[in-house]
C-alpha cells in the first residue's frame, strides 16, 4: 500500500515535524511512505500534480489554522481525479469539532484526531485489512446504513507511551537540505497552564521524551549539518534540572547551531539564568516568551498566571547578558482588554526593549475556552481560519483596525531592526510613549497608501522622515529636533550596509571642496578621531575607497559612549567598510571652530 504524508507548509524554510513522526511510526509495517511538503503559496494545480504522479493509495494530510483552506481546494481536486484514493486528515485544526469537518468536506474518508502516531498505524491495518473502523480509536469515518451515510467518531486513545516511540529526527531524504531549513523538534508533550486561548492547554499534564535519545538525536542531527533548531516544547523550562542540564549540552555540543525555545520567563529560576549568563555562547539560543496581557484583570479571565515582575527581572536580565536575542509576544483583543489598557500593555512591554517584539490578535480556536464562551463578551471574530476577532464589548473593529496599524509599522522597522538608533531617541526622548509613536506612524503611513506599495531600504527612511517632517512636532507635543533625527537617520542608514553605499536618501549638503577638505584631514591627521582609526592606515585614495562621511549635529562620540544626545558640538561621522559580511563601523570626528574644512 503506497502512503504519502502530505501537508502545506507556511513557508518553504519550515518542516513538519507531525509528519516525520507518523512515517516513523508506520514505517515497520508500511515501508512505502512519502512524505510531500508544499506551501501555501503554490499552486493547487502544482500540488495535485505532484500527488498524482505518486499514485498513492492512501493520502493523509496535517492540518492547521494556517493552511486548512489552501488543503480544502487541493482535496477537492484530488477527489475528482482520483475517486478511488482514501483521504485522511488530522492536526490539531481537525481535532476539534470533527462531525463539522466530515460535514464540510465530505471527499475526507477519515480524521485522525490527537495525538496520531499509533491511530494513524492502526487505520492503516485496517484499510489494508478487514476495515473494522469502528475498533481504531481516536478516529472518525463513514459508514452506509440502509442506503444513507453516516459519521461515526470514536473514543479518543490514551496518552502514548513516548518511550515506546521512534526518532522521527533520522530520515535519510532530510539530510541534503537540514542546513537550509527549520528542524523542529520536541523534548516534551503538553503544557502545565491553562491558557484558555490556546490548544495547549486542554491537554492536561507534562510528559517527556527519555533525555538520553534527545541528546542522541540533537547531535546526529548538528553532526548532518543542522544549523537551526526549533523547540516545540510549549514550556522548556518548566523543570529547573531538565532545563539546566539541557542547556548545559547544548552549549557544550552547539557547533554553530541555533536553538530556539518557548519559556515561560517569570518561573525561571535564577541560577539557571546566572548559568547562562556566564557560559552561554552569544547567538546560540532565543527566547520566545508570551506575555500576552500586563493586564491582571484580563490574565486572570483567561485563566493565565503571570508575575510580570518576575517576567520583567528575568528578560532584563538576559537582555544584560547579551547572550540571548528575546521575542516577546502579546495578543490584542483579549477580554476585559481595551484600546488604552492594550497601550499600556504595549509600553509595558516595548519598556524592556526586547529584540523582537510580535504584536498579534486574539483566534477563537476551535476547541479553546475562549471560544467556547466567545458570547460572554461580545465576541465576533471569522468563521473561517484563522478564526481573528473583529470586534467585542471593549474593542470595536475601528480600534482593531488602528492597532494593525502598530503592528504593521513595528514590524518593518522595529524588529527588522531598519534604524535603532532614530527609533529608540524617538521613543524614549520624543513621543509620549512608544504606543503613541508607532500609532501615529502607522496611521500615517495608512493614509499615504504605503500598505499597497513595496518597499526598498532607501523608501523605509524617506517615509519616516516624510511622517516626521509633516506630523512629527504636533504628535511628539513639540519635543522633535528634525535636526537631531536627521542625524541620527544618517548614522543608521549607513549601518545598515555591510559595503559603502552608493546613494543615500537624504539631500546631500556638503559640497566638493569641503568634502575634499575633511577626507584630507582625516588622511593628515587620524589620531584625531581615535586611536583605532589611526591604526587602519588608510592613504587618501584607500581612505574614498572605505569610507563615507557626512555632518550630524551633535556629539557623534559621545552618543555611541553613552547614548547621550549633546548639541553642544557638531560631528563628522566617517562610516568605515572594510568589504567583509559584517557592517560598516562607525567613527567620530568632533568638530571645532578652529577647524578649516
Amino acid at each position: 500500500m503506497k502512503v504519502v504524508l502530505a501537508t502545506l507548509n507556511a513557508k518553504y524554510i519550515h518542516t513538519s515535524l507531525a509528519l516525520r513522526c507518523l512515517k516513523a511510526f508506520a514505517e515497520k509495517d508500511f515501508p512505502n511512505i512519502d512524505i510531500a511538503e508544499y506551501t501555501i503559496k503554490d499552486p493547487a494545480m502544482n500540488i495535485v500534480s505532484d500527488i498524482f504522479a505518486r499514485r498513492p493509495d492512501v493520502v493523509g494530510f496535517s492540518c492547521y489554522i494556517w493552511n486548512i483552506e489552501e488543503t480544502i481546494v487541493v482535496i477537492d481536486m484530488l477527489r475528482k481525479i482520483m475517486p478511488e484514493v482514501t483521504i485522511v486528515l488530522g492536526g490539531p485544526e481537525v481535532s476539534y469539532d470533527t462531525e463539522f469537518w466530515m460535514e464540510r468536506i465530505p471527499q475526507v474518508d477519515h480524521i485522525v484526531v490527537g495525538e496520531g502516531e499509533e491511530t494513524f498505524h492502526h487505520l492503516l491495518q485496517e484499510l489494508q485489512g478487514d476495515r473494522k473502523f469502528h475498533l481504531v480509536f481516536g478516529v472518525s469515518y463513514r459508514k452506509v446504513r440502509n442506503g444513507v451515510s453516516e459519521i461515526l467518531v470514536n473514543p479518543g486513545r490514551p496518552k502514548l507511551d513516548l518511550a515506546t516511540l521512534p526518532s522521527p529526527y533520522r530520515f535519510k531524504e532530510d539530510l541534503p537540505t537540514l542546513g537550509n531549513r527549520v528542524v523542529y523538534f520536541e523534548t516534551s508533550r503538553g503544557c502545565p497552564f491553562s491558557c484558555q486561548f490556546c490548544l495547549s492547554s486542554i491537554e492536561v499534564g507534562v510528559r517527556y521524551f527519555d533525555i538520553e535519545r534527545t541528546k542522541a538525536d540533537i547531535l546526529f542531527l548538528i553532526d548532518q549539518g543542522a544549523k537551526l533548531i526549533k523547540f516545540v516544547d510549549r514550556t522548556f523550562n518548566i523543570k529547573r534540572d531538565y532545563a539546566l542540564e539541557m542547556f548545559k549540552f547544548l552549549i557544550e555540543n552547539h557547533q554553530g547551531c541555533v536553538f530556539q525555545f518557548e519559556i515561560t520567563a517569570d518561573i525561571m529560576r535564577p541560577e539557571v539564568l546566572d548559568y547562562l549568563a556566564e557560559h552561554a555562547p552569544p547567538g546560540i539560543f532565543r527566547f520566545e516568551i508570551g506575555v500576552q496581557s500586563t493586564n491582571d484583570v484580563t490574565n486572570e479571565a483567561v485563566k493565565r498566571r503571570q508575575n510580570f515582575t518576575k517576567l520583567t527581572r528575568t528578560v532584563t536580565k538576559v537582555k544584560d547578558s547579551g547572550k540571548i536575542d528575546q521575542h516577546l509576544d502579546l495578543i490584542a483583543g483579549l477580554p476585559h482588554e481595551d484600546y488604552d489598557t492594550f497601550r499600556k500593555t504595549f509600553n509595558d512591554v516595548f519598556a524592556l526593549r526586547p529584540e523582537e517584539l510580535q504584536l498579534g490578535f486574539l483566534k477563537m480556536l476551535r476547541g479553546t475556552g475562549m471560544r467556547i464562551d466567545a458570547e460572554k463578551h461580545g465576541y465576533i471574530y471569522m468563521d473561517r481560519a484563522p478564526y481573528e476577532i473583529l470586534g467585542n464589548d471593549l474593542l470595536p473593529f475601528s480600534d482593531i483596525v488602528r492597532i494593525k496599524r502598530v503592528e504593521d509599522v513595528l514590524e518593518k522597522y522595529w524588529n527588522a531592526h531598519r534604524m535603532d538608533h532614530t527609533l529608540l531617541h524617538l521613543v524614549e526622548h520624543v513621543f509620549p510613549s512608544p504606543f503613541d509613536f508607532f500609532q501615529s506612524f502607522g496611521d500615517y503611513w495608512e493614509e499615504r497608501g504605503w500598505q499597497r506599495i513595496g518597499h526598498q531600504l532607501e523608501d523605509l527612511f524617506s517615509r519616516l522622515w516624510a511622517f516626521l517632517n509633516d506630523r512629527g512636532v504636533e504628535a511628539s507635543e513639540g519635543r522633535l529636533d528634525l535636526n537631531v533625527t536627521l542625524g541620527l537617520m544618517k548614522l543608521d542608514y549607513f549601518m545598515q550596509h555591510k559595503f559603502k553605499p552608493r546613494k543615500v536618501w537624504w539631500d546631500f549638503a556638503m559640497d566638493k571642496t569641503e568634502w575634499s577638505g575633511w577626507m584630507r584631514r582625516l588622511t593628515e591627521r587620524p589620531e584625531d578621531v581615535s586611536g583605532g582609526f589611526a591604526s587602519l592606515g588608510f592613504a587618501d585614495k584607500e581612505l574614498q575607497k572605505h569610507a563615507v562621511i557626512d555632518r550630524v549635529p551633535f556629539d557623534l562620540e559621545r552618543y555611541l559612549a553613552d547614548n547621550e544626545i549633546d548639541t553642544n558640538a557638531e560631528s563628522l561621522v566617517v562610516m568605515i567598510y572594510q568589504g567583509d559580511t559584517s557592517a560598516g563601523k562607525p567613527y567620530a570626528l568632533r568638530i571645532t571652530h578652529d577647524m578649516l574644512v
